[in-house]
């Protein structure tokens, strides 16, 4: 049965009907698996947690990247070490360890933390690539952040020790991807992003071509362009496009191997709801590709609800990072529903594209936005099987934490700056943190995955947005401001403004 409700007045009692029905007939339809577990003893964090993952699947090979051991707000930043849970057999069986030689925590480590992990995968080279921010300033009043390493192994589970790309000292929110098209002009050639927080606020790329073990110069956008949280994509052309944070969402990007970096262009403004509990969310960007090329980006804005009274998940497209569309919702819940989404991660079957793109969303929500002191934090995820025309209703996976589960990072409590999706021959798989009540006077926060593939339910009921408009003026509702760095300690300056951002 498939079917497409407009989001109206007409039809809004149906509406909430139907996604009600929807979300409790889904909640005993998937079965969390806990993938790993913090046994690290280190004085200066907060044990029991683990917090920030992604993933990458390539084959049956899926492995996910998380922080170990989040250290406390009032220490600094990052954690522990950089974790990895990995499945060889499509996510039915998982291994997990910690990366070696990057923390003074593990195996002679020398950096005191690490934070910001992502994964990549090198086809041409047979390299699996864990790319983290080691940390060198911890209790950021020292003028110094990280640098940016990437951690490299053939069989996804056994690391040596990090290569580090660049060591300035003042580094934030790096990514990894590499050119897995065997018939791109860069085939092999990877990419690691990052931005110069703490120096000249530009968001850079690194090019390496023998598999990671040395890598090239940082180099910015030809306007210097500055902001976090890029998370570049290779089409199957050896295009490189850049979604990132920096006035609203923009991006950039290379046509020739990275040798050099065009100028940013705006995707979109945010427009943000102040989410409740502190809970940290500096509503980065999560951006996945199609087989054809085409990105998609998404975070989470309030365009869509009267007086910005909640989140919902919003999404862009493009077919070669220059022009992007408009800005549309993921309709998730009922336009007046009281549900507060954030925190999104996306992933794409990369074997689809055009009108039969599968995708899969998965993200945290409050439901109930204005919860103050009370609030009931919960995972869930949405399905589309058409290129993002339609999607499932929300679909529960895990919850309801409460915020005093989770550490207080420099940002707030914690459970991710972002969270990760990876299609594994054709099988969505999501990662992200849940907590339990404290035991014992520890915390209980890990890394889950599910043991079900994240696929709606077959007679579950699809939703369109299509018909859906922003509310005119749409503005966020406290006074939000770019920043360089994810802890909102370095806003950029006004004088960096590039342009200024469309009405998306």
């Amino acid at each position: 049965m498939f079917s497409e409700f407009p989001a109206s007045r007409r039809n809004l009692c149906a509406l909430v009907v139907l996604f009600a029905a929807l979300a409790l007939s889904a909640q005993a339809q998937y079965t969390l698996v806990k993938i790993s577990t913090d046994n690290f003893t280190n004085s200066d964090s907060v044990h029991k947690t683990e917090v920030e993952p992604d993933s990458f699947a390539w084959g049956n090979t899926i492995v996910m990247t998380y922080h170990v051991a989040r250290r406390p707000g009032s220490v600094g930043w990052g954690s522990a070490d950089v974790g990895f849970s990995t499945s060889l057999d499509g996510g039915k069986t998982w291994t997990y360890g910690y990366l070696p030689g990057l923390t003074v925590n593990y195996e002679n480590g020398t950096y005191g933390a690490a934070a910001d992990p992502s994964v990549a995968y090198d086809a041409k080279h047979g390299v699996w690539m864990i790319s983290t921010l080691p940390l060198v300033g911890l209790n950021g009043n020292n003028g110094l952040i990280g640098d940016v390493a990437v951690s490299l192994s053939t069989d996804a589970l056994h690391w040596g020790n990090p290569i580090v790309i660049d060591d300035t000292h003042l580094d934030d929110k790096n990514w990894t991807v590499c050119d897995n098209t065997p018939s791109s002009p860069y085939y092999g050639h990877c990419y690691t992003e990052w931005d110069q927080a703490f120096g000249s606020g530009d968001v850079l790329m690194s090019t390496s071509t023998d598999g990671g073990k040395t890598w090239g110069p940082g180099k910015p956008s030809a306007d210097q362009a500055g902001g976090l949280g890029g998370e570049p994509l290779v089409q199957p052309n050896g295009t490189v496009i850049v979604p990132f944070e920096g006035f609203g969402l923009q991006a950039f990007r290379s046509t020739n191997g990275g040798a050099s970096w065009g100028n940013s262009v705006t995707i979109a403004q945010i427009n943000e709801h102040g989410d409740a509990g502190n809970i940290r969310n500096p509503d980065l960007p999560s951006a996945a590709i199609d087989a054809s090329g085409k990105v998609y980006v998404v975070w989470s804005d309030c365009r869509f609800r009267t007086n910005c009274n909640t989140n919902d998940i919003v999404m862009s497209t493009s077919t070669d990072g220059n022009t992007w569309s408009p800005v549309s919702r993921i309709p998730i819940d009922p336009i007046s529903s009281t549900v507060d989404h954030f925190l999104p991660g996306i992933g794409i079957d990369p074997a689809t594209s055009g009108k039969t793109t599968h995708l899969t969303v998965v993200y945290y929500y409050y439901p109930v936005s204005n919860c103050n002191d009370s609030c009931k934090l919960e995972v869930g995820f949405s399905g589309s099987l058409d290129g993002g025309a339609s999607w499932s209703g929300g679909i529960f996976l895990a919850g309801p934490m409460q915020i005093s589960w989770l550490p207080i990072s420099d940002g707030g409590p914690m459970v991710a700056d972002y969270i990760g999706v990876s299609y594994s021959n054709g099988m969505p798989f999501g990662v992200f943190a849940v907590a339990t009540a404290p035991t014992g006077g520890l915390l209980n926060e890990y890394m889950y995955t599910t043991k079900q593939p994240l696929l709606p339910p077959d007679l579950a009921a699809r939703f369109s947005s299509a018909d859906e408009k922003p509310i005119l003026g749409a503005h966020s509702d406290f006074d939000r401001k770019a920043y360089y760095d994810d802890g909102h300690h370095f806003p950029i300056p006004a004088t960096r403004h590039p342009v200024k951002p469309d009405a998306n």
